[in-house]
């Protein structure tokens, strides 16, 4: 009995760390690490995991894990078919149409040739994907913005797409003189006439009118009724231009677009930034503002916080993001944050020095707050290995009754350890990449704490997996 418990032990911790890695990695560069590192790492762990625990690996799909490990689970699922049951095959398979209902479609056209590469094409695979592209809204918008995307999906997936003005579209280019759908029609005239082009998608209009020579402000000016969103950010952000809808931002992404602007300029846009950052944090925190109760943060902006060319200020972003999103959970009067750096102004923060958690977190703990939240990507330097220590004595000597509750959250996974870096042994630790993930993530990490076996867990992802399959439009469930 006690070996058994002690498997299911391992098995939970096997379990929660590829959570973490699946959270917060993405094969890129970070301050520590670089992107080959990450890369193997990821890897390896995927392998591990999927081959040992199998049925947990597939039910990750229906957690807050990021895009790039998402198609990573999809791929290798349907890459190693062969070792599932029949009933673990069913449940896949809602849980893969359910998970690339909410990819983006880019990701998985691009799922879809790496596994034509990998020339996976059976008969499940072909049919799961028919399905998702039966269930594209418009395939002539498809078959424009992602043309080489959908061309081998077609071919992949055995489409019937050898008729009809899709598959002359696709296929047999300049074979009509027009086409009845005013898209695909609108694409053949953008090859001489300036106008149609702005009939076209954002990406696909932005090629054309560098080939007509259209002045970028002319051609910027006329195509914004048809950019979304996201598009519209990144042509301002490319321009230096302020977001017109900064307040609809998601708060992760508002927090980075922040902390891309100089201090003097965060200065004499405060009241708007920071009502701005406030909006969204309490949108984020929907039904659980001010549930929470006192919260102190300890939040992390030494100079690892900077991130790599790849993720630039992405930790910072986050902690501030965490910031603005713990206040609205914990209600008015009822927060307080404190920064490694000692800095009192959120909006003025940068990554600057070394990483003091340690006096940070008996700075906190002195509030008598319910819960204490981390944010730091686990690098406690100053001295090193306060801050483990300091949980340790807190948790096994001054609060053994857990009357606060401790969680960290970190940012940064950390290749030679597969895993996020921890602080403490007794402090549930998750990894984190949007902020807004935060109440759900705070579930896991607190799940995690309980060391209760594989049992709880299988319920929890069971659950999980039920939610998420019955409403795949909501991937970030709690």
């Amino acid at each position: 009995m006690a070996q058994e418990s002690y498997a299911d032990l391992v098995a939970a911790e096997d379990v929660l760390l590829f959570v973490n890695a699946a959270v917060t990695a993405t094969g890129q560069r970070e301050f520590r690490s670089a992107a080959g590192e990450q890369r193997l790492s990821l890897a390896f762990l995927h392998e591990y995991v999927r081959v040992n625990y199998r049925r947990v690996y597939a039910a990750v799909l229906a957690l807050d894990i990021n895009d790039h490990n998402a198609a990573l689970i999809v791929r290798h699922l349907l890459e190693s078919a062969g070792e599932a049951s029949p009933e673990e095959k069913r449940t896949e398979g809602r849980l893969i149409a359910a998970r690339l209902a909410v990819l983006p479609p880019q990701r998985v056209y691009r799922l879809l040739r790496a596994l034509r590469t990998a020339k996976v094409n059976n008969r499940r695979t072909r049919a799961i994907f028919r399905d998702w592209l039966a269930a594209r809204p418009d395939p002539a918008f498809d078959a424009v913005k992602y043309r080489g995307g959908l061309k081998s999906a077609a071919r992949h997936a055995h489409l019937p797409y050898d008729g009809g003005e899709l598959g002359d579209f696709l296929f047999r280019p300049g074979h009509r003189p027009r086409y009845e759908h005013p898209l695909l029609d609108a694409h053949r005239r953008a090859h001489y006439e300036q106008g149609a082009l702005y009939e076209l998608p954002f990406t696909v209009a932005e090629g054309f009118a560098a080939r007509h020579g259209v002045p970028r402000e002319v051609f910027l000016e006329r195509i914004a009724p048809r950019t979304t969103r996201l598009e519209r950010l990144r042509v301002q952000a490319r321009a230096g231009a302020a977001p017109a809808d900064l307040a609809t931002m998601p708060l992760t992404r508002l927090a980075g677009y922040v902390l891309s602007l100089g201090l003097d300029e965060r200065a004499r846009r405060r009241a708007e930034l920071t009502g701005a950052l406030r909006a969204s944090a309490l949108r984020a925190a929907g039904p659980h503002a001010g549930t929470w109760g006192r919260v102190s943060a300890v939040l992390d902006d030494s100079y690892s916080s900077a991130g790599s060319g790849e993720k630039r200020r992405r930790p910072l972003a986050v902690a501030l993001a965490c910031h603005f999103l713990l206040a609205a959970l914990a209600g008015a009067g009822a927060y307080r944050g404190r920064w490694t750096s000692g800095g009192t102004d959120p909006l003025l923060v940068r990554p600057f020095g070394a990483t003091p958690i340690g006096s940070c977190v008996l700075d906190a703990l002195d509030d008598s707050p319910e819960r204490l939240v981390i944010v730091s990507d686990g690098w406690d330097n100053a001295p090193p290995g306060l801050a483990g220590e300091v949980l340790r004595v807190w948790r096994t000597r001054l609060d053994p009754d857990r009357r606060t509750r401790v969680v960290h959250v970190n940012p940064v996974y950390d290749a030679d350890g597969f895993d996020v870096r921890r602080l403490a042994p007794s402090v549930p630790t998750a990894g984190i990449r949007d902020a807004e993930d935060l109440p759900a993530l705070v579930e896991v990490a607190e799940f995690a704490e309980g060391r209760t076996g594989l049992a709880e867990l299988y319920t929890y992802l069971d659950r999980r997996t039920a939610d998420f399959t019955q409403d795949s439009r909501c991937p970030r469930s709690t």
